[in-house]
């Protein structure tokens, strides 16, 4: 209880600046910033994402100082009713479960970890945490990597504006100069005079989607001697291409299953576009092919255009708007039909289905037939092919798996004297076999796509070029901009001359600087590396993958859990191995006492690889304010309890009540304080 009257609080209690701390008005205010902020993190968080929230309220350096300033009215609030009596008891417990939290908070926020490792098995130990915080790291000519924050949520660097990094260890002046939220990366190789690798430049074109692709690639190189279409690859080979058996190919003929006569499921998913009825993509997802010509017709005075559906001699007619994502019978036939997806103004980009546009430019659709038959047991009657299912988002047909060709193929051979010869797999032409010259069109069989050969280099290494991509600058949509990495350009300066480059996250750039020898007047060629990617904190553990494991709903391939047995190890030489799973988390150290703290590291799965289960990512998290936080929390809840349902801590005065007749108007402004300072 506050003093009774001003003059016998102690000089402290009547400072200004204590007053100004512990009065309500400045609670109101802490506590109304905090409930905007909060609802402002929570529309951020579901408008864009976590990082976004975290960067503009709950991890800026602003909200951090308002929970210092909140604990520093708690605790003036507590401090001004010095001297403290019994009824002051759980008003002070509560405060200082509040003021814990929060200290517990800040400490979390602060010194607490939080990342991901991608771990292979039969790979040594890493302790190489990723934090979602961009970072750009310089490994200088020293020898020492240096970290550098490059988060740019707020205020992107621009030419105008840029990111002053200081200087090098060279003596070379660093800055980041620009960002772009999308780069693109395309190969460029350079000539070489020796230990190059054949180059060759081609362009791959169709009218039908309006598209026009083009690249280099090396002779069997691993990373740049492949070109991915989706349902098509491409690959360059030193050597010259083998001919093909004469006879009738292996893909024009019938494919043979067993006798069957009795009717199954079927289950098979139809690609079809309007501009090449012909054209369509089917692939079986249970069962057999059911047979089924589906044919889309082109849109009309601003609908989605019809499907017509052919099975034997009977047909139908479907409105794609009205029936899209709807399971609908097919009349007088045991199949059913949903339209599962429907693109105006079709591309492949990255191997994925996009639209350029709204317009109907270029419709194409996804059909899924659905039903019991007769599996169709030749690829006269079911022209669609015997790919692979769809992916399971329902999208265009998947990409094989690691390893496994695709169905469609297209092997260039460049000879020691330049001679270029070719080998082709198409599902509708089957094999073959040739010579191509520079600049002469090669039909592929791939719907309506040609492909040219326009240059050569004998001997060349990889070169990278990086280019910002902007929506309104490309064709590319959306979700495939979403694919590309962020990057950020990179300006050296040193000795008067300036280099400059672009590093998109991911990748490692090298710069070209010249270092001053023992001599004033020499200098020396050399060059430092820059990485633009996540943050990279090193741990005092290692972690090993020993195993991983996917469990599967019985009788399907889908899975139910996956689960990672990993070993840790310590730089004492300690080791330890647990298992981690989807909400069932092990910890190391593993001692009560630290995991009651929150002085150990907690590790979680957090995903897998469906198409590595030698690959596994953990998440990896400590907190040491986590003990602080329960006890604060422990502490609000007693002290709010005492408060409100234990009536000797209910009571604000002491001793007889005080009658209103006993109030003179002296003792009333004597303890107007008293009563407004008690509200809190």
């Amino acid at each position: 209880m506050a003093n009774s009257s001003s003059s016998e609080q102690p000089a402290w209690q009547r400072n200004s600046i204590f007053e100004f701390f512990a009065s309500l008005k400045l609670a109101v205010v802490l506590l109304a910033v905090l409930i905007v902020a909060a609802i402002a993190g929570t529309i951020y968080e579901s408008s864009f994402d976590a990082k976004v929230a975290r960067a503009y309220v709950y991890g800026a350096p602003w909200f951090n100082l308002w929970l210092v300033l909140l604990g520093a009215n708690l605790a003036c609030s507590a401090l001004s009713r010095w001297p403290w009596r019994k009824h002051h008891l759980a008003f002070l417990i509560t405060h200082l479960g509040i003021i814990t939290l929060l200290i517990g908070s800040l400490i979390g926020r602060i010194w607490g970890v939080e990342g991901t490792i991608t771990l292979f098995k039969g790979e040594p130990p890493t302790n190489r945490l990723l934090v979602n915080e961009r970072q750009l790291r310089v490994h200088d000519v020293d020898g020492i990597v240096k970290g550098y924050p490059a988060e740019f949520l707020h205020h992107p660097p621009t030419p105008q504006h840029p990111r002053d990094l200081g200087l090098l260890a060279s003596g070379a002046h660093l800055q980041i100069v620009d960002y772009a939220p999308a780069i693109e990366a395309k190969l460029n190789p350079k000539q070489v005079s020796e230990d190059g690798a054949p180059a060759l430049h081609f362009t791959i074109a169709t009218a039908i989607m309006n598209q026009h692709l083009d690249g280099w690639l090396l002779a069997d190189d691993p990373q740049h001697g492949n070109f991915s279409m989706g349902l098509a690859n491409i690959e360059l080979k030193r050597g010259t291409a083998t001919s093909v058996a004469a006879g009738v190919s292996p893909a024009a003929q019938p494919i043979r299953l067993p006798p069957q006569n009795e009717e199954v499921d079927l289950e098979e998913s139809i690609f079809a576009f309007s501009k090449a009825p012909d054209e369509q993509i089917g692939h079986v997802r249970k069962g057999g092919s059911t047979g089924t010509k589906v044919r889309l017709i082109a849109p009309e005075n601003g609908n989605k255009g019809q499907v017509i559906i052919s099975t034997g001699d009977k047909q139908a007619t479907f409105d794609v708007a009205e029936n899209l994502g709807r399971d609908v019978p097919i009349e007088n036939t045991p199949f059913s039909l949903t339209i599962e997806n429907y693109w105006p103004d079709f591309r492949i980009e990255n191997g994925k289905p996009s639209s350029l546009s709204d317009q109907p430019n270029n419709p194409a659709v996804l059909v899924t037939i659905r039903g019991k038959g007769v599996p169709v047991t030749s690829a006269e009657t079911n022209p669609h092919g015997t790919g692979k299912e769809l992916a399971a988002t329902g999208g265009p047909p998947a990409m094989p798996a690691p390893g496994e060709e695709a169905p469609n193929h297209l092997t260039l051979f460049i000879a020691d004297d330049g001679a270029i010869t070719y080998k082709l797999a198409s599902r509708k032409n089957g094999k073959s076999a040739g010579k191509i010259d520079l600049n002469t069109p090669l039909p592929t069989g791939w719907a309506d796509w040609q492909l040219v050969a326009d240059d050569t280099m004998p001997n060349a290494q990889p070169q990278m070029d990086f280019t910002p991509v902007k929506p309104e600058q490309t064709s590319a949509s959306s979700s495939a901009l979403a694919d590309l990495p962020d990057g950020v350009r990179v300006q050296i300066q040193q000795n008067g001359e300036t280099f400059e480059r672009w590093a998109p996250a991911g990748w490692q750039i090298t710069i070209p600087i010249r270092q001053r020898t023992d001599s004033p007047w020499r200098t020396s060629p050399n060059e430092i590396t820059v990485a633009y990617g996540w943050k990279v904190i090193g741990l005092p553990i290692g972690l090993e993958l020993l195993d991983f494991e996917v469990k599967r709903n019985e009788g399907s391939d889908s899975p139910a859990g996956f689960k990672s047995t990993l070993q840790i190890v310590t730089a004492d030489g300690e080791t330890a191995t647990g298992a981690c799973w989807m909400n069932n988390p092990f910890s190391f150290p593993g001692t009560w006492w630290r995991t009651w703290t929150g002085l150990t590291y907690k590790i979680s799965q957090a995903s897998w690889n469906p198409e590595n289960l030698n690959q596994s990512t953990v998440q990896i998290l400590r907190d040491p304010g986590w003990l602080l936080k329960w006890i604060g929390s422990l502490l609000v809840v007693i002290g709010v309890f005492m408060m409100f349902y234990l009536q000797p801590y209910r009571k604000q005065t002491e001793g007889e009540p005080i009658t209103p007749s006993a109030v003179t108007p002296e003792k009333r402004t004597r303890e107007a304080p008293a009563v407004s300072t008690s509200a809190l």
